[in-house]
């Protein structure tokens, strides 16, 4: 009995202890900045250039622009906001890999939809992958990332 009561006593110790290092961890990720990325279409490029992201409760908000070479007339600027609830960051927080979802609006308020996943390569750098919706096409960026003001 006093051998099992011991076994839950460091259980809730250790449970407690992981708990606070990762709510540590997730209060200091208040801003994110994304690696510049390009990718291919057809006979042609587009580079996807964000500012730093701000975390506003569950949602980070930047600013973006997307240049379409060589067709520089299809290029545009806008707003984009990631959606990614406390309990996952707490999983990518612990490395394991979270999808996530979000929204867009160019310069002339035309919406895009946006999808991806995120993982962390340590504990203030990570790869991402973001899907953006474009009328009939999707555009899938490769990144990295980086936690402005993450725990060091």
């Amino acid at each position: 009995m006093l051998r099992s009561l011991l076994c839950l006593a460091l259980t809730l110790t250790a449970v407690a202890a992981l708990r606070a290092d990762t709510t540590k961890l997730i209060g200091d990720w208040d801003a994110v900045v994304m690696a510049p990325v390009k990718t291919s279409i057809y006979v042609g490029s587009v580079t996807l250039i964000t500012s730093e992201f701000h975390r506003d409760g569950d949602k980070f908000t930047a600013t973006y622009e997307a240049k379409v070479w060589p067709w520089f007339f299809w290029n545009e600027t806008g707003k984009i906001t990631i959606t990614l609830p406390y309990s996952d960051l707490a999983k990518l927080a612990l490395g394991e890999r979270v999808e996530f979802t979000g929204e867009a609006f160019n310069h002339k308020n035309k919406p895009r939809h946006v999808t991806g996943r995120a993982e962390r390569t340590d504990p203030a750098n990570g790869k991402i992958k973001v899907r953006i919706g474009v009328d009939d096409t999707e555009l899938v960026f490769n990144t990295t990332y980086r936690f402005g003001n993450a725990v060091k």
